[in-house]
């Protein structure tokens, strides 16, 4: 993978290089990730606009973080589309910083209902979660990525986990690997403590964090997405016919593997 090195943004990087099952690999400047876009600078815009060819946003925060938040520097862009694809339940304040914790009557409550999907993982359960809840907005995340003039950047608040289930979503329907899928969502971890750090600056994730102190509590698990797409495998037939039960059909996912593998 190739690290971004941003002076705005701590988890930002190309998937291209991902070794695909077919002994190819996904091809660079189509698909990259990030953590939240919010504090990127002129330079940091100038390298993803002019210098890898950005031309599209795909933003997965709920409508809260995106209003609290407000237009970031690429907002500015004319030439970068933004599409907003929430995965989460549009209901409440709370962002996913506070996945897991077990706090106040709230976030217990949310806890619980978590994972009654899947109890042995949490991070699985509240990825399973995000199928569940807002189908729509998954598919219409991969349609902006296989519709992209140029590069497509898929972000959330720390870029790991709704962007790790969107990314390994497009990785797999491109006929990536399932070892390098994992790896690619593992790789977070290595910037957790950035990531994080830049989240506490923000009154927006400040809040919830603090509910969960320990940053190794957030670092992304392997096994997490392992367990994730085995769950997928299991309850759906895999990630493409997850995908063709929800509208996104043969000519959607010709698209995409066309995106992410022509070069």
């Amino acid at each position: 993978m190739h690290w971004l090195e941003l002076e705005g943004a701590a988890n930002a990087r190309d998937v291209g290089g991902t070794p695909t099952e077919d002994g190819g690999a996904i091809a660079e400047r189509r698909l990259l990730r990030s953590d939240n876009l919010q504090g990127l600078t002129p330079a940091d815009v100038k390298v993803l606009v002019d210098d890898i060819g950005l031309t599209t946003v795909v933003d997965l925060r709920g409508t809260p973080e995106v209003t609290r938040e407000g237009p970031g520097p690429l907002r500015s862009v004319e030439s970068v589309r933004h599409h907003h694809f929430s995965v989460l339940p549009e209901s409440g304040e709370a962002t996913d910083a506070a996945a897991g914790d077990v706090g106040d009557a709230l976030y217990l409550n949310r806890r619980k209902r978590t994972l009654e999907r899947f109890p042995d993982d949490v991070m699985t359960a509240l990825y399973l979660g995000y199928l569940e809840d807002r189908p729509e907005s998954i598919v219409g995340a991969l349609r902006a990525i296989a519709t992209a003039p140029g590069a497509a950047l898929v972000h959330c608040a720390a870029g790991k986990d709704r962007t790790g289930v969107v990314t390994a979503f497009a990785l797999t329907v491109a006929g990536a690997r399932r070892d390098a899928v994992i790896a690619d969502y593992a790789a977070s971890g290595e910037r957790i403590r950035e990531i994080l750090a830049r989240l506490r600056g923000s009154e927006t994730y400040a809040g919830d964090l603090e509910r969960r102190p320990d940053d190794d509590d957030h670092r992304p698990k392997p096994e997490s997405m392992e367990l994730f797409l085995e769950q997928v495998d299991e309850r759906y037939g895999g990630v493409p016919a997850w995908l063709a039960r929800h509208g996104f059909g043969e000519s959607d996912v010709a698209a995409l593997r066309s995106k992410l593998r022509d070069r």
